[in-house]
């Protein structure tokens, strides 16, 4: 996944508050779909393959009617929302959802829900927009058994992801999508990358316009990016992307560079890529060791390169807990002992484990001498310091884990994730826009895609997590979910604990 001196390292890595009873629940079941072969991702992928204004405004009442959006109307009633637009909290609010969409949010006293609806007793609960994870993965191999690709479905929506984008695409993932959008399948929100362009398949000018104009047409909703590209062929790919409309992201090729890359357009950079060789101290000795490359960050080229990044309008999705596994030595025991663990696959589990033994292994075998802890450490605090200097910079964050890589158990990785983005500075406001409302605005600007998601407002989809307790006192809470609500399909809590204690059962058995 690097591009960087620290990206060669990684060259020995195997490229390898309950609802009330009146309260109709919608079981969450996905269709049999002979037409649409499609699963998760089983093992760690080859790295390098691989609106409106306060909530008390008018209701909306004229939004024109999807043929695609459950019918019918809910109520949450007394909830603390958190709308992610306007007030930071709104106490004791109902919030009214009718055909998929939240249609009236109000004081309790103020709104009252028509005899036709389907109440949601929120009992004090906080009432969040469903958050996003922005750098997923979905089995390119169209073979992937159909419950695999159910199971990883749901693993995201169980903890409050209504929005993910896929970043390693391939034609049924196009179909996932559709299918997802018109309600054949219940799951997050889709957005798919197409498959990898890298220096494999992309080796001259002439192929990458040919990939990138049969991507384009064939309907992806992005370019994703790998390493590999020479900045030739690069310069080629952007040209031909602005002609055909369509946008790129992800890694940074070595060959072209961070600053090449946010100055041509690059849209996302993911994992931080090309940022720690980017702010290399120029005294840096030829041959230093890891330890003494991830201590040389000049921080006059740190303070340039974030004003670029601003400038360029590139968001980023740090993937910060991935690299943390990557480079820090793992206790292989305690991680699998993590209650997560319990809903991967156990061939994934062997997966993940595997790949950490033989990576530490080798690099035990390169440098017997290194202080692996320490430069793991090392490596892990340049990273911080990184994120921490983009966010006071302006620089839009963007929530994603890579799951599910090594240790990324689906929609559980980002409770994983969002502790190492507090160490970075960010405040659980922050953190919680940069999984809603920040990716509103990318899907629309960058992406040309409707971002009428991402805040609890009239006129926007109804993609709602109910929490127990405030996330704003602590992101924890983001754990006590009540129930997810995707584009007004409404999975309760005790549904979505069954489903999970179900799918552990299946994995130990």
């Amino acid at each position: 996944m690097g591009t960087e001196p620290h990206g060669r390292l990684l060259g020995i890595l195997l490229s390898n508050l309950e609802p009330r009873r009146d309260v109709m629940r919608t079981p969450f079941h996905l269709p049999a779909l002979a037409h649409l072969p499609v699963g998760i991702l089983l093992g760690a992928l080859a790295l390098f393959l691989v609106g409106c204004g306060p909530a008390e405004e008018p209701a909306v009442e004229d939004v024109t009617p999807d043929p695609t959006a459950p019918p019918g109307e809910w109520a949450f009633v007394n909830a603390n929302v958190i709308p992610m637009e306007g007030p930071e909290l709104l106490p004791d609010h109902t919030v009214i959802v009718r055909d998929g969409r939240v249609v009236e949010v109000g004081p309790s006293g103020e709104v009252v829900p028509s005899e036709e609806a389907q109440i949601i007793e929120a009992d004090g609960g906080f009432l969040i927009p469903g958050l996003a994870e922005m750098h997923a993965h979905i089995s390119p191999d169209p073979e992937t058994p159909r419950q695999e690709m159910e199971d990883m479905l749901f693993l995201f929506a169980a903890n409050g992801v209504t929005t993910i984008r896929g970043m390693l695409g391939a034609p049924h993932q196009l179909e996932l999508r559709d299918a997802i959008a018109s309600r054949e399948v219940l799951g997050p929100r889709f957005v798919v990358a197409a498959p990898s362009l890298r220096g494999a398949t992309v080796p001259t000018p002439e192929d990458a316009e040919r990939l990138v104009q049969e991507y384009a047409a064939a309907g992806y909703d992005l370019l994703k990016i790998h390493p590999g590209i020479e900045r030739d062929v690069w310069d080629h790919l952007v040209e031909v992307a602005r002609e055909e409309g369509i946008t790129f992201a992800g890694h940074v090729p070595a060959d072209v560079g961070i600053r090449h890359a946010l100055e041509t357009g690059i849209s996302t950079v993911d994992h931080l890529d090309g940022y720690l060789d980017g702010t290399r101290r120029d005294d840096l000795a030829e041959g230093a060791s890891p330890l003494e490359t991830f201590q040389a960050t000049d921080p006059q080229k740190v303070e340039e390169l974030v004003s670029l990044t601003r400038e360029s309008g590139a968001r980023m999705v740090p993937t910060m807990y991935l690299w943390e596994n990557f480079f820090d030595p793992v206790d292989v025991d305690s991680v699998m002992a993590l209650p997560e663990m319990r809903y991967a696959p156990p061939e994934m589990r062997e997966g993940w484990a595997q790949m950490n033994r033989n990576r530490w292994a080798n690099q035990m075998e390169q440098d017997p001498d290194a202080d692996w802890v320490a430069v793991g450490r090392a490596h892990a605090d340049a990273r911080v310091e990184i994120l921490r200097a983009l966010h006071e910079g302006g620089v839009e964050v963007l929530l994603g884990t890579d799951a599910p890589q090594m240790f990324n158990v689906p929609g559980f990785a980002i409770h994983r994730e969002i502790p190492i983005m507090e160490r970075a500075g960010m405040s659980p406001l922050e953190i919680l826009e940069s999984g809603s409302r920040a990716v509103a605005r990318y899907l629309e600007e960058g992406l040309g895609l409707p971002g009428d998601f991402g805040t609890v407002a009239p006129g926007q989809w109804a993609d709602l997590v109910l929490l127990r307790e405030n996330p704003l006192e602590d992101l924890a809470h983001l754990q006590g979910v009540e129930g997810v609500m995707l584009r007004g399909e409404w999975l309760s809590g005790e549904e979505i604990r069954q489903r999970l204690e179900d799918m552990a059962q299946r994995f130990e058995s």
